[in-house]
């Protein structure tokens, strides 16, 4: 059980602190754009070295299927990560409305740093772009935190890393997911548009990181 709470305690740091960054600086100017996208990956970096230890520091369920067809967890566990995620999400999400109503803080995003499709010319460029940017995140994450060739203590490093080169690349035409629970907590509180096409951004980030764990299989070294 100790797991799935780290899940969504650490689900929630990164929904909060990340979607909050961007809410408040917005992402419609470059200093927006490089403050979100160091805030994501600091947020894991943190978490990592925070709950590594505790749950591996999934926080996100894209990860969690990389991991579980790869052999390293059970499905069991694989389910109760997902629902550790998605409520450390939705907590996050409605704590974001409520400073907007409560201590009037900026929303600069006008949807709680919510994704959407628009930047990518919609659905379709939306779904190819997050199956792309979360192909390359989770690979990272199975190659950095392999037993046999991985970084060891570095690894969350790496990962926030490459989370933040991945938000570069990809908030302008999405706001960038690569992470299913990141998207359906602000979702649900900015409703509208948002709530329309979160499908995207859970079945996009999870056909991503399928396809990480069947690449992986195939160049990691035999054990």
């Amino acid at each position: 059980m100790k797991k799935y709470i780290a899940e969504c305690v650490g689900t929630f740091v990164l929904t909060f602190l990340g979607c909050g960054t961007a809410m408040f600086l917005g992402c419609d100017t470059p200093a927006g754009v490089v403050g979100t996208a160091i805030a994501f990956g600091l947020a894991v970096v943190a978490m990592a070295y925070t709950i590594g230890e505790i749950s591996g520091c999934h926080i996100n369920p894209a990860i969690t299927l990389g991991v579980a067809l790869s052999g390293r967890m059970s499905w069991k566990d694989a389910c109760g990560y997902w629902v550790g995620q998605i409520i450390g999400g939705i907590v996050a999400g409605a704590l974001l409305l409520l400073l907007t109503k409560v201590v009037a803080a900026p929303d600069l995003t006008g949807g709680l740093g919510t994704n959407g499709v628009a930047g990518a010319g919609g659905i379709g460029g939306a779904f190819l772009v997050e199956v792309i940017a979360t192909f390359i995140f989770v690979l990272v994450v199975l190659g950095a935190t392999d037993s046999k060739v991985g970084a060891g203590k570095p690894a969350g490093l790496a990962i926030g890393l490459s989370l933040i080169l991945i938000h570069l690349v990809c908030i302008r035409l999405t706001g960038t997911s690569v992470n299913p629970a990141r998207s359906i907590g602000p979702a649900i509180f900015a409703g509208g548009e948002a709530l329309k096409n979160v499908w995207v951004f859970i079945c996009a980030p999870l056909v991503g990181g399928a396809l990480s764990a069947l690449a992986w299989k195939g160049i990691a070294p035999k054990k």
